[in-house]
């Protein structure tokens, strides 16, 4: 994302977005900070190492706050910045949008012709 101009607002956010698991991760966390743990068994289909890369990306974008906590063992949590929130906010209308026409964008996935 670094050093790029982007060609209107869209552009912007997708960019932020990246691919298909941020924005479930983004889904995941609004309900509240989860752990690692939570997180993964929540992101159904995500490996560890893309959740690990994917957070990092996320933190380092400003979207995810990461909370260790001091105790043993240590606890690590998750949660969504106001940035990240903000997307997840503006992302509602769109997974409004997929629940309402999923059944169609199943059957056009399933048969393409």
């Amino acid at each position: 994302m670094t050093g790029r101009t982007y060609t209107c607002g869209l552009d912007a956010a997708i960019a932020v977005m990246g691919g298909k698991w941020k924005g479930l991760i983004l889904f995941a966390l609004g309900e509240g900070p989860l752990r690692f743990g939570e997180l993964r068994r929540t992101v159904a289909g995500i490996s560890e190492r893309m959740l690990i890369l994917q957070l990092r990306e996320m933190e380092a974008g400003g979207l995810v706050h990461r909370e260790v906590h001091q105790q043993v063992p240590p606890k690590v949590e998750y949660s969504l910045t106001e940035f990240g929130g903000s997307l997840n906010e503006a992302m509602g209308p769109l997974g409004e949008w997929g629940e309402k026409h999923l059944e169609r964008i199943e059957a056009i996935s399933r048969d393409p012709a």
